[in-house]
């Protein structure tokens, strides 16, 4: 396996190829980034909040499951109050604790605590949410037509960039979202402008919100000339180098994936690439992710397949062997749950160990007008999709709104909270978190790094 060099302000194809030999000590020199994304997406995450202190009077927290012989047959819960001081939980109390002295006290009553959510994969740049109905045209010529509205569109919507994706964020917020990991278009038509004009509003609003930023060549990585300009978006503060379709966009397999993985190691950086194409190239693109993680263990952990439509082509046994090879490579997959003829195969992934994220993708513009900034609702739609109706499978939907995190594990065993975890909190008024996903209990408070952002408590 080689990978082509590239360096600042040149094409990939223009520089001499890089051995396994060299790809490796490359991979060594950024070694200590070698990261699990869950430990990424804290360490990554704009949550500059410290100094936060507040005390959560009489919330209720899961303990356990209730069991007959076989089945999860009720979920446990205990009140207690909360302690949170610079942003995170300091300590657990009993439910009548005495607040100390000079900390802000929020009243729970009774309400349930659980992890907020986290939208791992939306477009705020591209978006017309905020501002009156257009309505929406039908495709013409699939993406390479949706490429060609956007070239026209985004110059016309860059004047209120900010405000509408400040809306869209005020609206995560009341739904219980205080992270999200946002796609911002580096293309021949705006450059940088999306990335740098997203990092200045997201840094901020980093006391409410945390991110993380994926520079995302929409338009063509290697077969439009990208790459300066992806290295600049990296170096304005992306965290993420993206990637398109190599095959069906990009016009290269080959060198539009080397390209991609390439400035991750050089720039140090994770990787989440857009995989919409389905079935053979697409799994093709997917394996040669897999080896150059393989030959570069400073990529592990690190690196998300969005979509990836091309699992749903996949037979058991090849699915199997594929998912256990993303996820001894730590390498996650983020989908919008997407239904129709065919469904994405999350509990096979799941039962493998791959970590499954979810996103909103676009909210209002011209890739679809449907996206709500719930992800709890994501959550209740794998409950239909997939069959997960009993009480212990439907908690365990939740991770997949929170980026991994459940109260309890399948085992019934208390995982959140505890002391030292960010204090990025939702209350509902529900008796749990299967109750909560089941009927998509109102957020009727959100905190973030111990900062209420949304919502109100008595």
């Amino acid at each position: 396996m080689i990978v082509t060099e590239s360096s600042p302000g040149a094409e990939v194809m223009d520089q001499p190829l890089l051995s396994r030999r060299r790809l490796l000590a490359a991979a060594l020199a950024v070694g200590t980034a070698n990261l699990g994304e869950a430990t990424l997406a804290t360490t990554t995450a704009v949550t500059s909040a410290k100094g936060n202190s507040l005390f959560l009077r009489n919330v209720l927290l899961e303990t356990g499951y209730d069991r007959n012989d076989t089945d999860v047959i009720g979920t446990r819960t205990a009140k207690a109050s909360i302690l949170v001081r610079n942003g995170r939980i300091a300590a657990i109390l009993a439910a009548d604790a005495a607040a100390p002295a000079g900390v802000a006290v929020h009243e729970g009553d009774g309400r349930l605590l659980l992890p907020a959510f986290r939208d791992m994969h939306i477009h705020l740049d591209k978006n017309q949410f905020g501002g009156p109905w257009v309505a929406p045209l039908k495709r013409r010529n699939g993406i390479a037509g949706q490429i060609e509205r956007e070239r026209t569109l985004l110059p016309q919507l860059l004047p209120t960039l900010d405000d509408r994706a400040g809306q869209i964020i005020d609206l995560m917020q009341r739904n219980g979202t205080t992270f999200a990991r946002v796609q911002c278009n580096v293309d021949p038509v705006i450059g940088t402008q999306h990335v740098e004009i997203m990092r200045a509003m997201l840094d901020r609003r980093s006391d409410g919100f945390g991110h993380e930023l994926v520079a995302f060549p929409q338009h063509g990585f290697v077969s439009a000339n990208m790459i300066p300009a992806m290295r600049a978006a990296l170096a304005a503060g992306a965290t993420h180098v993206g990637g398109i379709d190599p095959t069906t966009v990009d016009g290269g397999m080959e060198r539009s994936i080397d390209a991609m993985m390439q400035i991750a190691l050089d720039m140090n950086k994770g990787v989440d690439m857009h995989l919409h194409e389905p079935g053979a190239s697409g799994i093709a693109a997917i394996r040669r992710v897999a080896d150059m993680v393989e030959q570069a263990p400073a990529l592990k952990g690190r690196v998300t397949i969005s979509h990836a439509f091309s699992l749903m082509s996949l037979g058991k046994a090849e699915l199997d062997e594929l998912a256990i090879r993303m996820a001894e490579l730590g390498m996650s997959v983020a989908s919008t749950l997407p239904f129709g003829g065919n469904v994405m195969p999350v509990p096979a992934l799941l039962d493998k160990g791959v970590r499954v994220y979810t996103g909103t993708d676009s909210v209002q513009g011209i890739w679809s007008v449907f996206g709500s900034c719930d992800v709890l609702e994501k959550a209740k739609l794998a409950c239909q999709l997939y069959g997960w109706g009993d009480e212990l499978a439907i908690a365990q939907s939740l991770k997949i709104s929170t980026g991994g995190l459940t109260p309890l594990n399948a085992a019934g065993e208390q995982l959140w909270p505890k002391p030292g975890d960010a204090a990025d909190v939702v209350l509902v008024r529900a008796s749990c978190s299967a109750e909560t996903v089941a009927r998509l209990k109102p957020r009727e408070a959100v905190f973030h790094a111990g900062k209420l952002v949304a919502g109100m408590v008595s």
